[in-house]
């Protein structure tokens, strides 16, 4: 994936960086980029119509009407170099924008049968101490790939269009801006660490979640890319010269990736409820399932979103009356503001086995702000 620039960039330039990246030979771009030391294509399948242009903070930000004009004439012209290629229009930067919604709709009404996705970005932080409200940071993230899928929809029905746009959720993950100080106070001397957060339990249980919520909408979200991956905000960390070290964020992430394959599962959940004060009255128990057909295995993946309390799990598996457990991973504590450091892995899965499987019913205690998976046997 990459992204062209229509901030102050041009629909030629697009054009020029697609021929460089793409066109085997011949041409002047990709004669320079064979210049350059790389004889065969990039061949850069999936673009980026530009990058957060409804947000002041970026050069040449404009408005959805602007934008969308200037994405659909790019869009046109890319199709002519590759009609393979899969294009993603901007949508709003945040749900928090005063646009967010409004700018779908009027983006899409340009360019909903040019293009094949559209994006949506989100951060969370907990913020005053508010765990509860950070918690259930995964109901707004619910909350905003719902809304875009209708917007999405809204457009395609007056269109009279048979295409359904999908989503590509290609920035997200706990980022706490408020220790940002923004890019103007930035020391940018060579090798000077950056925006590297350390993660503690409670941001793993919510980025456990987070990945979660994403899996639930997988029939709409195509895409979804955490930013970022070592240093910056991310689930790794390096020094120079020397150690690495998983962040607590790191276990929930790589878990999922590994084990969270196939289908989705339909899951209804009913579930106890906490009032919080950024998300208002929210179901403490979040959960998502998936069945792998190769390795016949369903895998459940919970959170209990109480900072305080625990929770009691009934599960029943109408569908895998005979199932076996075969790993019940758990990531808790006493401590959700424990961090990993090099010198200590102090937030990490654990193998525990407190959950009891009798006749399809999987039964027990799910510990306050944690993250749990139980693989099955199906």
């Amino acid at each position: 994936m990459m992204a062209v620039n229509l901030g102050t960039g041009t629909v030629q330039d697009a054009c020029d960086l697609v021929e460089y990246c793409n066109y085997p030979s011949g041409t002047k771009w990709s004669d320079l980029r064979i210049k350059n030391g790389t004889q065969q294509p990039h061949d850069v399948r999936t673009w980026c119509l530009g990058n957060e242009m409804d947000g002041p903070w970026q050069i040449g930000h404009k408005t959805a009407d602007e934008y969308g004009h200037i994405a659909a004439e790019t869009a046109r012209a890319l199709r002519r170099l590759d009609p393979t290629l899969e294009l993603i229009a901007c949508g709003s930067s945040n749900s928090t924008m005063p646009s967010f919604g409004g700018w779908e709709a009027t983006v899409l009404s340009h360019t909903h049968d040019l293009i094949d996705l559209i994006s949506l970005h989100a951060y969370y932080e907990e913020k005053d101490g508010d765990a509860a409200s950070f918690l259930s940071s995964a109901v707004d993230m619910d909350d905003m790939i719902r809304g875009i899928i209708a917007t999405a929809d809204s457009v395609a029905a007056r269109l009279r269009s048979s295409k359904r746009v999908n989503l590509s959720f290609d920035e997200w993950n706990v980022w706490y801006q408020s220790r940002f100080p923004g890019e103007d106070a930035l020391d940018y001397a060579n090798g000077r660490p950056l925006i590297e957060d350390n993660y503690s339990l409670i941001d793993a249980v919510v980025v456990g979640d987070l990945v979660g919520t994403l899996l639930r909408h997988s029939d709409r979200v195509s895409i979804a890319c955490q930013a970022q991956l070592v240093n910056v905000i991310a689930p790794i960390r390096t020094e120079r010269g020397g150690r690495a070290w998983k962040q607590a964020t790191f276990e929930p992430f790589a878990l999922s990736a590994r084990y969270a394959r196939g289908d989705v599962l339909l899951t209804a959940v009913d579930s106890d409820r906490q009032q919080t004060k950024r998300y208002g009255d929210v179901p403490i128990l979040s959960a998502t399932a998936t069945h792998d057909p190769d390795s016949n295995e369903v895998v459940l993946f919970m959170v209990n979103r109480s900072p305080e309390h625990s929770i009691h799990l009934t599960a029943r598996l109408h569908d895998v009356p005979s199932a076996k457990i075969l790993q019940h991973a758990e990531l808790a504590g006493p401590d959700i503001r424990v961090i990993n450091t090099p010198a200590q892995e102090a937030v990490k899965i654990r193998d525990v086995n407190t959950l009891s499987l009798l006749d399809g019913t999987l039964e027990g205690d799910l510990p306050a702000c944690s993250w749990t998976m139980v693989r099955l046997s199906s």
